[in-house]
């Protein structure tokens, strides 16, 4: 859809970004996020660009209303015409808060703002004025693992060795890719701008240079240690520590051990799968666990020893305890992760009844029974 001056050919605002009237300046904003990546014309096949740079040109003229207080209320009660008549074209875009939208991302990785991560990397400038000269650094590729451990080193935390196979700055060439020596030469396609940039009305649309990838300079010598890229594959052996309470499905956050990049290194995640536990159930801070007790401690009382995850304690069984009591044993759980005091052990006792009697414990069952005024047959 293209920015006509006659307003009735224009879709409604809040229609555009998929929003109701009353909603709020985070929705619209989320909304506008959400939209403006899905209709970024360099994140599209070749046959939509055309479409999908109107569509970014709208939502993005639909934002800079709606973001914008006083122009908002306008729109609210005189809808476009409200809006063209006071504000040249131009002039709709001036003081959108564009920069709230894209807020700082840092702890999900990103070196930024999400405009720069997302927009700036593939080269697109929203407005007149604001182009960059040169490709846009960027940190390295953050990794994930997966490392197994058990219920106990869960609960009590442990150091442990990882594997990593990552790739980092080359030696040879320190990263740049030439051979030792030699220079990189700015690219002649974008002259070292690393983008290629078409002005379309309001808005000039960068795309990134095919020649040199957005780096605005070409090797023509590589390196034969790393082929050009000024990055080898490096296998790394690294240590890492396990806090106590982590839980299936943690994962830990250790910065600067991912893949180096020329803006720096990126981030490992180190996603923990807990063992399932021959003996212990878990639940929160609390384990669970069933032991058998036999009739005589059940009817009389006594002590039974009892597995905990520090290992086997002894615990008081009262006179006339029935199966599937449920015992708790206090702090012998799993430690809370932030601090707080551990869990508790959950144990459930199973009555064990004798599946065989010699005679004379017969008679006395039996004696028992009778004493009982219990019918046996």
């Amino acid at each position: 859809m293209t920015f006509l001056t006659n307003v009735t050919t224009k879709r409604d605002y809040y229609e555009i970004l998929g929003v109701k009237k009353s909603a709020s300046l985070d929705e619209i904003r989320k909304a506008y996020r959400e939209l403006a990546l899905r209709y970024h014309p360099d994140r599209v096949p070749a046959e939509q660009k055309k479409e999908a740079e109107e569509k970014f040109k709208e939502i993005s003229e639909s934002y800079a209303v709606l973001s914008d207080s006083q122009k908002r209320a306008l729109y609210d009660q005189y809808g476009h015409s409200g809006i063209d008549q006071r504000y040249a074209q131009e002039d709709i875009f001036k003081g959108a808060d564009f920069s709230s939208v894209f807020q700082d991302l840092s702890d999900f990785g990103f070196g930024g703002g999400l405009f720069d991560e997302i927009f700036g990397d593939l080269g697109f400038n929203m407005f007149r004025g604001t182009s960059r000269r040169g490709g846009r650094q960027r940190r390295g590729r953050d990794l994930e693992i997966t490392t197994e451990i058990g219920l106990e080193e869960a609960a009590s935390g442990i150091e442990q060795t990882i594997t990593i196979p990552r790739y980092e700055i080359c030696v040879a060439c320190s990263g740049s890719g030439a051979k030792p020596g030699s220079k990189k030469t700015t690219c002649p396609q974008c002259r070292g701008s690393g983008r290629m940039v078409s002005s379309n009305g309001y808005f000039q649309v960068a795309t990134t240079c095919s020649r040199c990838g957005g780096e605005g300079y070409i090797v023509t010598a590589p390196c034969q240690d790393c082929r050009g890229e000024g990055r080898t594959k490096i296998t790394r052996h690294l240590k890492i520590k396990i806090p106590a309470g982590v839980d299936n499905g943690s994962h830990l956050r250790i910065r600067g051990e991912g893949e180096s990049g020329a803006a720096g290194k990126g981030d490992l995640y180190v996603i923990l799968q807990v063992r399932p536990h021959p003996v212990f159930q878990r639940h929160g801070r609390d384990i669970f666990t069933e032991v058998k007790v036999s009739m005589v401690k059940a009817i009389l009382g006594g002590e039974i020893e009892v597995p905990t995850l520090s290992g086997n304690v002894k615990m008081k069984i009262p006179a006339g305890t029935q199966s599937n009591k449920i015992f708790r044993l206090k702090n012998k759980g799993v430690v809370d992760l932030h601090g707080g005091p551990a869990g508790d052990e959950l144990v459930r006792v199973n009555v064990e009844i004798p599946a065989r009697l010699n005679s004379q414990q017969r008679r006395l069952i039996e004696e028992f029974a009778r004493l009982s005024r219990e019918e046996i047959f």
